[in-house]
């Protein structure tokens, strides 16, 4: 008897012992565990991933949502401001076109006093030349009588 059958006879003692101790059946739990808990890793990082995607896909809805919002705002404030500046504008040109023609009346009560007071000094210049001529041409009564007729005349005319 050599070494190899010794050696052979030890090897199926060795495998005997290691079916006797279950040692397969603790060998595949044990890979039937590891595989379980593999599949459990694999299933939660599927499930992180699927949540990833989610917040991906909410934190990118809300982006646009605050981009769409920034641009409606801006475009807002752009027609606020043509607004603002149109109604300026329109303010600016009323004010204006009230000072002109307040400058307008202005002048034209200026022009009408001016011809008025010319009026009233050239009849009291014509009353005084008619008195003057009248007092050397006529007599005090009859001066008088005429000079109050033409007085009322010129204020009717006046009026």
């Amino acid at each position: 008897m050599d070494a190899t059958f010794w050696a052979l006879v030890a090897l199926i003692i060795f495998l005997g012992i290691l079916a006797y101790m279950k040692v397969p059946a603790m060998l595949g739990n044990a890979l039937d565990q590891r595989a379980e808990r593999i599949r459990n890793e694999l299933e939660e990082a599927r499930r992180l991933r699927e949540e990833a995607q989610q917040l991906l896909a909410e934190y990118q809805r809300k982006r646009r949502e605050a981009e769409q919002e920034a641009k409606d705002l801006v475009d807002a404030a752009k027609r606020e401001a043509k607004l603002i500046v149109t109604d300026a504008k329109k303010k600016t040109e009323e004010y204006v076109a009230r000072r002109a023609a307040m400058a307008e009346q202005k002048i034209a009560q200026a022009e009408r006093d001016a011809v008025n007071e010319v009026r009233s000094r050239a009849v009291d210049v014509a009353v005084a030349a008619a008195s003057k001529l009248l007092a050397e041409k006529v007599d005090s009564k009859t001066s008088g009588e005429l000079f109050n007729a033409s007085l009322r005349e010129v204020k009717s005319k006046l009026n």
